[in-house]
């Protein structure tokens, strides 16, 4: 059950992901007036197919791991005299543009929607307030003391964790000097504190720019009730529920999350037993937990269990809610400001500043997918827009065989009056299939190393 619905929420986000961006191209060239012979979103056997009155193809297929539109094109065979003027190869290099550029431009406008919907809906996030500050870390050597509420982060409004967590990853790799502006529940004047950081997470496979700061956010009491499963992890295999209440590992009581935490984490594959209670019953369930390296090279245990959160005081709680003309605007910048961090963030993968770790595969991304759908719509729709601007951003990188690769040659085409030789496009065409497929090999890697 839990890998059909990891399976389903996969198909789901690649197959809205992939028609909004394969309608993108089919759109504008339908405009361009070039005629499309196929819309395919998989690949593989068609499941489903039919046409439509202009005789366009459209193919569901069994492999939904990506999509293609087909158009008429004298480069892949012969084109009747009668519909040459519909042939792609015979448009303006304008239109080309236009129409290549059309599939990644539709994923940033599905993210814009995405992030639209958001905030009109308007959603209740935690404020970020600080719980406890690591002794001689950065943020104690700063001045950062818990009750204080992070407003800013270099200048930008951080209202949740998870603005504070994105301002904060902007700096990833470099050394520099982070500005948070504070104010203390028990004070009515702001801070403004300086935190000086070295090679910012650099290195890191699994970023966690609180915790490298000393940073540890304020939370209500936590009982040890577990909330969502990993699908596939220890606490999934060992036939572990959400809601069941933890009493005791190995006969020694636990009485809050942490607790539990530490006790995990100090049992890396090594046989435990958890005494819980599920509803009216009371069971012993053992469980082995899962190893994961830390960066330090210490192994800590983890058995893929969230905690069932509790409820937040109501003056801790902040309102992001937006009417729809304004929330266009706060859409349009949310995105920009996420495909400039993937941007940069790309760019300090290549030079080195951070780790090429955190390059994701399809199994992430079906992972991440369950996860999100499981923790409720809004967090599936935000991941579902981040994703969305990081297919554009790929599909925008000047490698050929993606469509960055296309805009390139006709941007030459275009200056030079000429288009790129048929040589020169086919010797780039396999560099880029080359590049393309280290890409996924990498990605697929990474996807096993966090199983």
């Amino acid at each position: 059950m839990d890998f059909l619905h990891t399976l389903v929420a996969l198909i789901v986000t690649l197959g809205v992901l992939i028609t909004f961006h394969e309608f993108g191209h089919f759109w504008v060239a339908r405009r361009c007036g070039v005629k499309v012979l196929r819309f395919s979103v998989g690949f593989g056997k068609p499941l489903l197919r039919w046409h439509d009155r202009q005789g366009t193809e459209y193919v569901i297929a069994a492999l939904p791991l990506g999509g293609y539109v087909k158009m008429l094109d004298e480069r892949e065979g012969e084109v009747p005299p009668e519909l040459l003027a519909q042939s792609f190869n015979r448009k303006p290099v304008g239109q080309r543009f236009a129409i290549v550029a059309a599939g990644p431009l539709a994923n940033f406008l599905l993210a814009i929607l995405a992030y639209w919907l958001l905030f009109v809906v308007g959603t209740q996030v935690p404020a970020p307030l600080v719980g406890q500050v690591q002794q001689s870390s950065a943020a104690a050597e700063a001045g950062l003391r818990a009750g204080d509420e992070i407003l800013r982060v270099n200048g930008r409004d951080t209202p949740s964790w998870q603005a504070v967590g994105l301002g904060l990853l902007s700096n990833m790799g470099e050394t520099t000097r982070i500005t948070l502006d504070v104010r203390n529940r028990d004070e009515l004047h702001e801070r403004s504190l300086q935190l000086q950081v070295e090679r910012f997470l650099s290195g890191q496979s699994e970023p966690d720019p609180l915790g490298s700061l000393g940073i540890q956010p304020w939370r209500p009491d936590i009982e040890p009730i577990l909330g969502s499963i990993q699908t596939g992890g220890a606490a999934d295999r060992a036939g572990l529920r959400p809601g069941d209440h933890i009493l005791a590992v190995d006969s020694q009581p636990i009485a809050h999350w942490q607790a539990l935490v530490d006790r995990l984490q100090a049992s890396p594959g090594q046989q435990i037993e958890l005494e819980l209670e599920r509803g009216s019953e009371y069971l012993r369930i053992p469980v082995t937990p899962g190893i994961r390296q830390l960066d330090d090279g210490r192994e800590v245990g983890f058995i893929g269990a969230g905690v069932q959160m509790p409820e937040w005081p109501a003056e801790l709680l902040r309102e992001q809610r937006f009417g729809p003309l304004e929330s266009i605007w706060r859409a349009t910048e949310k995105t920009a400001e996420m495909s400039w961090l993937t941007v940069t963030s790309i760019g300090k993968m290549i030079t080195g500043l951070i780790s090429p770790t955190n390059l994701s595969g399809p199994i992430t991304i079906a992972r991440v997918a369950s996860d999100s759908a499981r923790s409720g719509w809004e967090s599936f729709i935000t991941f579902l827009a981040y994703v969305s601007i990081s297919l554009a951003i790929l599909n925008l990188l000047p490698i050929p065989v993606l469509d960055g690769g296309h805009l390139v040659f006709y941007a030459i085409e275009a200056i030079r009056g000429r288009p790129v030789s048929e040589r020169t496009q086919e010797m780039a065409t396999r560099v880029g299939l080359a590049l393309l497929g280290t890409l996924m090999i990498m990605a697929f890697y990474f996807d096993i190393l966090r199983l």
